[in-house]
């Protein structure tokens, strides 16, 4: 909920001017690894903005997610984290793409006018932005249902793009970090179940994703296909499976999680880890011949990367995806189809 203790009679062009428009984009130094040549050439505040043809041999890379009040967050969601999470989200989708962030836009419709708010979600928004040197270049600002949309442009080598229908039958299938706490942490806070554990300090999960950014860089070359997890872990691995038009064992025991979810019931947490959604993880498939260079690069980048399953030749009349157990196990089939569904905004 927004607080709108401290009215102020502006509008639209002075949100725009105050919180959005910046004199400079703010490049971190600290990240070599994200420096790309300029190719903003007209930013925000002009009828269209003017973006440099990407790199020679890349192609530009786009995505667009919506989050609504209500649907997305809470009421009463913090609005600095917000900020961050509206952006992230776009940015996994590049990172799952394997694309160099570039610049991205904003619409977003208020209820009311709140400088207090809007002070804080543009802080969160910037932040996160510098951080991974993508520049704010436009958008759109109008009154109604708090909803935000942003639409992410980045770049990358066609041959390098980890598309979803580029899996092989003999790959691995690989994940990022660990999954579930975010699909935790919202069940506690709408209170599907009581646990006396310390799930606060995993909030950030759900609050303030990681988008892995970096892996998706070092994955070019290395990876055939990947997708970030923020719909369900097996119900986005789905996704490659079918574009790929291929199965898939996966060791759903093996699959990486928090103390915290292994202290929960096998139950609760298998439900939270393969379909939990908000992780923002990336699952990826790759040839076992680069086994060693994934771990290596799971060395640089400090992230744990996990072999979770392998890619295999569909098999006939069956679930595309087979669930095994830790005694390798396969799970009954109606409860494996309980564990492919994952969320959708109609139901």
């Amino acid at each position: 909920m927004m607080n709108f203790e401290d009215p102020d009679p502006m509008g639209e062009f002075d949100v725009i001017r105050r919180f959005f428009s910046r004199k400079e984009f703010t490049p971190s130094k600290m990240r070599p690894d994200l420096e790309t040549p300029q190719n903003v050439l007209l930013g925000i505040g002009d009828d269209c903005a003017l973006l440099a043809p990407p790199p020679i041999g890349e192609v530009f890379a786009i995505t667009s997610d919506m989050l609504i009040e209500g649907r997305h967050f809470f009421k009463d969601a913090n609005p600095t984290l917000l900020g961050h999470k509206c952006l992230a989200v776009n940015l996994s989708d590049l990172a799952a793409m394997g694309a160099k962030p570039v610049a991205y836009t904003l619409s977003i419709s208020l209820p009311e006018i709140s400088p207090a708010w809007l002070e804080q979600f543009s802080s969160g928004l910037h932040t996160i932005a510098d951080h991974y040197q993508c520049q704010l270049i436009g958008g759109d600002t109008t009154a109604g249902p708090l909803s935000i949309s942003i639409t992410a442009i980045g770049h990358v080598a066609p041959k390098q793009a980890l598309s979803r229908h580029l899996a092989k039958v003999g790959d691995d299938i690989w994940l990022s970090g660990s999954v579930g706490d975010a699909r935790l942490v919202l069940g506690l806070r709408r209170g599907e179940w009581q646990l006396d554990i310390p799930w606060q300090e995993k909030s950030f999960r759900m609050d303030a994703p990681i988008p892995r950014v970096e892996l998706g860089l070092g994955l070019r070359g290395l990876a055939h296909a990947a997708i970030d997890v923020s719909d369900g872990l097996l119900g986005d691995l789905k996704h490659i499976l079918n574009a790929s038009h291929v199965g898939a064992i996966v060791w759903i025991d093996d699959i990486a999680c928090s103390d915290l979810l292994k202290d929960v019931s096998v139950e609760l947490r298998r439900l939270c880890t393969l379909r939990g959604g908000d992780d923002y993880e990336l699952c990826f498939t790759a040839p076992r011949k680069n086994r060693e260079l994934i771990t290596i690069l799971a060395e640089h980048l400090h992230l744990p990367l996990t072999r979770i399953g392998e890619i295999i030749t569909p098999p006939d009349g069956q679930e595309i995806m087979q669930l095994l157990d830790r005694d390798h196990q396969p799970l009954p089939p109606d409860l494996t189809k309980q564990y492919l569904k994952s969320f959708d905004h109609f139901q």
